[in-house]
């Protein structure tokens, strides 16, 4: 496994936590992630009205590999890498490869951090990030990152959660004890004011609420372990959830109620930025490889 960064605002052992997290996961993942494609399909749908012919693509904490197939789909003559910090995930992404692109070497697998991505300065036409960026703590250097790599005039597309993301949750969790149960999420100005710091030009971020519902709170935890969501809040306990704190989240959530299920809800971020023409001080050195694709089998 490739060792983490520390970020001065995320410490390493944190991403190692998000790690293990997504790496327990990676079998089960795309069982439960019906939100995640979701989110990811609306992302790539604006693609559709912007004229841009990448070459090269850098998706970005690319999990199991859905925004891979569906990018490839799109630019099939791309060079696509994907990227995730759990090797487990890029194992199953590594499967749904067609035979035609696994002849014409187009797909290309790298275990490394955000922090420190390993390509050289000016090497991507686009990056594409679906859902990952909830889990880094430091978005400036993320996006002076993906600002580093790309070329002049490339693009860089993401998704994240927003704040009122788990409401239900979060709510219901507070009136069970004072720990903190669900991880705190940046609003869309904040992600707009650090693309703007990391140096990207034109902007556009915007939100849409979306509901999944389910039948009881039990499903609802199981969904969000088999995605390899993790508490990362300072505030959280360190102990496992008892049958007493469980019980009385489930008849708190009870007032949310409605039509016999229980609703669960997720601010989705959409972001669009460009990189602009010249960013001075930028050098041309690759980063550290961490994982040679040859090792993800």
């Amino acid at each position: 496994m490739p060792e983490t960064i520390e970020s001065k605002n995320q410490p390493a052992f944190e991403l190692m936590q998000v790690r293990r997290s997504f790496e327990q996961a990676a079998a089960d993942y795309d069982k439960a992630a019906v939100l995640q494609r979701e989110v990811g399909s609306r992302l790539l749908e604006r693609l559709e009205y912007i004229r841009f012919s990448p070459e090269r693509i850098l998706d970005l904490g690319s999990g199991t590999g859905f925004c891979q197939q569906a990018l490839a789909q799109r630019y099939p003559v791309a060079e696509i890498h994907s990227l995730d910090l759990a090797t487990g995930m890029l194992r199953q992404a590594r499967k749904k490869i067609s035979w035609l692109r696994r002849m014409k070497r187009r797909d290309h697998f790298v275990s490394a951090d955000v922090y420190a991505l390993p390509y050289a300065s000016n090497s991507m036409d686009m990056i594409v990030s679906n859902l990952t960026l909830q889990w880094c703590a430091d978005l400036v250097a993320v996006f002076s990152e993906c600002q580093r790599l790309l070329k002049p005039g490339g693009m860089l597309l993401f998704t994240n959660f927003g704040p009122d993301t788990l409401k239900e949750l979060r709510q219901c969790w507070s009136g069970v004890d004072a720990h903190s149960h669900v991880n705190q999420f940046a609003d869309m100005h904040d992600m707009g004011d650090a693309l703007l710091q990391s140096g990207f030009t034109d902007p556009v971020v915007d939100m849409e609420m979306i509901t999944v519902t389910y039948k009881n709170v039990r499903s609802i935890m199981q969904d969000l372990k088999q995605i390899g969501a993790h508490n990362l809040t300072h505030g959280r306990a360190r102990g496992l959830t008892g049958k007493g704190r469980l019980q009385q989240l489930e008849r708190a959530y009870e007032d949310y109620r409605k039509d016999g299920l229980l609703p669960v809800s997720y601010e989705a971020i959409y972001g669009l930025a460009w990189r602009s023409e010249n960013v001075p001080g930028k050098n041309n050195q690759p980063a550290e490889l961490y994982i040679s694709p040859a090792d993800i089998k």
